[in-house]
C-alpha cells in the first residue's frame, strides 16, 4: 500500500474576508445572504449539512441530511423518527449542523435546541416527494440491520405495485420533519495564513449578540 503524505495537503485561503461590520444584526438573515451566495455560486448540494447528535451512550454520531426550509424560528430536515439520529434527538435534543462550502471557503456551524415540526407540515412536505422516495420511506427501517439488499429491493417492488394498485402513498407514521431552533450560529471564513474569520452570533434575551472568535 502506497503511503499518502496527508500532513502536506494544504490551502491558502484567499477569497472573501468577513468583519464585524460586514454582517447583519440578525443571524438568520445573514444565513440568508450566504445561502443564496453557495446557490449562485453553484455549490454542489448547498443545502448538504452535517448533523450531528449525541445519543443513550453519550457518544456523538454524524450524518449528512439536506435542509428543506429556514426561516427565523429554525431550520428543517426530515427523516425516519426510528433512526439513530430520531432516538438521539428524542433523548437530547441538543443538536448541530454544519454547512461546509468549499468553493467559497465558507462554513456555517449552527447549536440548537430540535423539536418535531406539525403533523400537517410533515405530510405536505412528504407528499411533494417524488413517488419513488416516499416509497422507499416504507421500505427502509432506517438504521436497523438487513441481511443483504436484495431484502430491500424485493420489498421495494412490493410496495410500489401495492402503493401503484391503491393510487396513493400515504405518509409513515414514523416519518417527519424536526427543526432546529438555533442559539448560536457560527460564519467561518477562510482568510490566508490559518487566521481565518470566525464572527459569531449567540441569541440572548430575544437578540443576536455579535462577537468574534480567535481561529
Amino acid at each position: 500500500m502506497s503511503i499518502i503524505d496527508i500532513a502536506s495537503i494544504r490551502k491558502d485561503y484567499k477569497l472573501k474576508s468577513l468583519s464585524e461590520d460586514d454582517v447583519l444584526q440578525n443571524a438568520v438573515l445573514q444565513f440568508d445572504i450566504w445561502f443564496k451566495e453557495a446557490l449562485a455560486a453553484e455549490v454542489a448540494e448547498p443545502n448538504a449539512m452535517v448533523l450531528s447528535t449525541v445519543g443513550e451512550r453519550g457518544k456523538p454520531s454524524s450524518r449528512v441530511v439536506l435542509i428543506k426550509e429556514y426561516d427565523q424560528t429554525g431550520f428543517t430536515f426530515f427523516t425516519n423518527y426510528h433512526s439513530q439520529k430520531g432516538t438521539d434527538m428524542l433523548l437530547n435534543p441538543s443538536a448541530c449542523l454544519n454547512f461546509f462550502w468549499p468553493q467559497l471557503e465558507r462554513q456555517i456551524r449552527i447549536e440548537g435546541i430540535v423539536e418535531k415540526v406539525s403533523e400537517q407540515e410533515s405530510i405536505e412536505y412528504f407528499n411533494s416527494r417524488p413517488w419513488e422516495s416516499r416509497v422507499g420511506a416504507w421500505v427502509s427501517n432506517q438504521s436497523s440491520e438487513v441481511s443483504n439488499r436484495k431484502t430491500l429491493e424485493d420489498l421495494f417492488e412490493e410496495l410500489n405495485a401495492k402503493f401503484k394498485r391503491e393510487g396513493n402513498i400515504p405518509k409513515p407514521s414514523y416519518w417527519g420533519g424536526y427543526l432546529l431552533k438555533p442559539s448560536f450560529i457560527e460564519f467561518w471564513q477562510g482568510r490566508p495564513s490559518r487566521l481565518h474569520d470566525r464572527i459569531c452570533y449567540e441569541y440572548e434575551n430575544n437578540n443576536w449578540r455579535i462577537f468574534r472568535l480567535a481561529p
